[in-house]
């Protein structure tokens, strides 16, 4: 069993803040207003890393960190291990089939044609994983597996060939890919070719999340404060440099989710977490948070709601400006903000839409609505 220490609080704002910054950045990079975003709010096209390549990453890292807490609280109330693996199972098969549902609506309710894959669905899966091995491994096992997750996939990536292709990671010819097209057709790929949160790449996503599970751990032993943010920070910035030196060999790619990308996103996030650690805990500067605290409290609702009517919004079609086919999000960043340049517009769009969602959550925390699975 990898509890850490007898303790009543689990309930660490620092955690709550990441979360919901995380889900807030999210937000703002699915929800351009047009074609024409800033590159860093872009996905890197195959190798490289933008800003927009971090968020999904950091949400991992926090689904470990938290699982901890809530994990270890339920251990020390000596609920039974059967219990919180039903428990887990279930918010497991809730969080996969919500994003099932995402993936499906509005045009893809058959089985030829819907992806499986998706991010809720790596988030359902990793969860599970890291959910059961911190139930029933050491935190010490745990580190080994994801150290062994990460050289095992590199290994496999980088010098087993490919059949067809050789040894290969290019879009079509890796094994990530390979695989995914050897499951399933290419109706139910996101790039057709590949996915990028295909079947293979999730064994390294997973051991984000284990680095989740270790700095979870951390915060839970009972070093004060201070070496606790000494030793995020500095695990972060020797986490992000290996994964940058690793890069080099292993090119850093959110796609294929390469270990270079584990350790250099996995640092950054370790990095973060201590800056916000180090205001909230140590400093006690708190008023700041209360909007990314709103959102980390109610980060399911957030994930959920704003995908949906996002893709109501590219339901209802309306001519553009200049007669040609749009749909209602383009129609309202052309009307608010064609006063300004397409980058500009699009940009004043998704922070527009972060707001009406802080809007709507804030109404949900001011009476104590807060949707958990």
């Amino acid at each position: 069993m990898a509890f850490i220490h007898k303790s009543k609080d689990f309930r660490l704002l620092t955690l709550d803040v990441f979360r919901g910054l995380t889900i807030a950045l999210m937000i703002l990079v699915n929800s351009p207003g047009n074609q024409t975003a800033y590159p860093l709010l872009n996905h890197a096209v195959w190798n490289g890393c933008t800003f927009a390549d971090l968020v999904f990453p950091f949400l991992l890292f926090i689904v470990g960190v938290s699982l901890v807490f809530s994990l270890t609280k339920s251990v020390e109330q000596k609920i039974p291990t059967n219990i919180l693996m039903r428990r887990i199972i279930k918010r497991t098969l809730i969080i996969f089939l919500i994003g099932l549902f995402l993936n499906a609506f509005p045009y893809h309710f058959n089985f030829g044609t819907v992806r499986y894959f998706g991010v809720l669905q790596r988030i359902a899966v990793c969860y599970f994983l890291g959910a059961v091995l911190f139930l029933t491994t050491r935190i010490r096992t745990q580190a080994m597996i994801a150290a062994l997750l990460l050289l095992g996939y590199w290994i496999f990536m980088s010098y087993v060939p490919v059949p067809g292709y050789g040894i290969n990671l290019t879009e079509e010819g890796n094994w990530a890919g390979y695989l995914d097209r050897l499951v399933f057709s290419a109706p139910h790929l996101y790039e057709k070719i590949f996915d990028p949160e295909g079947f293979l790449s999730t064994l390294p996503a997973l051991a984000t999340t284990l680095l989740g599970n270790l700095t979870g751990a951390w915060l839970l032993t009972k070093n004060n404060f201070q070496k606790k943010f000494t030793g995020m920070l500095t695990a972060g910035f020797l986490a992000a440099i290996a994964g940058w030196i690793w890069g080099l060999n292993f090119p850093i790619n959110k796609n294929l989710w390469t270990s270079s990308y584990v350790l250099w996103t996995g640092g950054l996030a370790l990095i973060l977490l201590a800056v916000i650690y180090w205001l909230i805990e140590i400093k006690k500067w708190k008023n700041w948070s209360k909007p990314l605290e709103i959102f980390g409290l109610n980060a399911i609702a957030a994930y959920f709601l704003h995908i949906f009517f996002l893709k109501i919004q590219a339901m209802i079609h309306i001519t553009r400006m200049d007669g040609t086919p749009g749909n209602l999000r383009i129609y309202i960043s052309e009307h608010l903000f064609g006063w300004t340049t397409l980058q500009n517009a699009s940009l004043l769009y998704a922070v527009s839409y972060v707001i009406f969602w802080l809007i709507f959550l804030s109404i949900l925390y001011r009476n104590k609505l807060f949707i958990k699975i």
